[in-house]
C-alpha cells in the first residue's frame, strides 16, 4: 500500500478519533453532569433521546468508519513494521479500537437498558442511578482513548513521507 493511502487513511483516523474524543469529552465533563441535575424523568427522556438521535449515518460512519481505519492501520504497522510511524499507527489504532470496544461492551448495553425503562417509574429512577455512575466511568474510559489515539495518529502523520 502506498504512503500516500496510508497517509490518507491515518488522516482520517486523527479527524475522526479527534471528533469521537470531543462527543465523548463533552458527555464526561459537563453533559451527564447537567442532566443528573434535572429531574429523573427529564434526564431519562432526554438521554433517551440523545440515545436514539445519535444512531444516524453520520455519527455511525465516523465511529465505525474510524474502527475500520484503525484496524487497516494497525495491521499495516505490523507488515510495514521499521518503517516510519509504524510504532504510532499500532498503538493509535489499538487505543482507537479499545474505546470501541468499551462501547459495544458497555455503553450500548447500558443504552440499551436505559431505553427500555419507563422514565416516570421507580424502576426507572433506580436504572438512571446506576447508569450514571457507570455509563459515565466507561465513558471516561472512551475520552481517554479516543484523545490518546488522535495523539498518536498526530504523531504517526508527521512520519510518513
Amino acid at each position: 500500500m502506498s504512503d500516500r493511502l496510508i497517509f490518507l487513511l491515518a488522516l482520517f483516523s486523527v479527524t475522526g478519533s479527534g471528533l469521537i474524543a470531543g462527543l465523548f469529552f463533552a458527555f464526561s465533563s459537563f453533559m451527564v453532569t447537567a442532566l443528573s441535575r434535572i429531574p429523573n424523568e427529564q434526564g431519562i427522556n432526554a438521554m433517551q433521546s440523545i440515545n436514539a438521535t445519535i444512531l444516524n449515518p453520520t455519527f455511525g460512519a465516523l465511529f465505525t468508519g474510524t474502527a475500520l481505519t484503525s484496524i487497516v492501520l494497525a495491521v499495516l504497522s505490523v507488515l510495514r513494521w521499521g518503517e516510519p510511524g509504524s510504532v504510532y499507527l499500532l498503538a493509535a489504532g489499538l487505543l482507537y479500537l479499545t474505546g470501541f470496544i468499551v462501547t459495544m461492551a458497555f455503553n450500548v448495553p447500558l443504552n440499551d437498558a436505559l431505553a427500555a425503562v419507563d422514565p416516570a417509574s421507580s424502576a426507572g429512577s433506580e436504572v438512571w442511578s446506576a447508569y450514571l455512575s457507570k455509563w459515565t466511568a466507561w465513558n471516561h474510559v472512551r475520552t481517554v482513548t479516543s484523545i490518546g489515539a488522535m495523539i498518536l495518529f498526530v504523531f504517526a502523520l508527521r512520519h510518513i513521507p
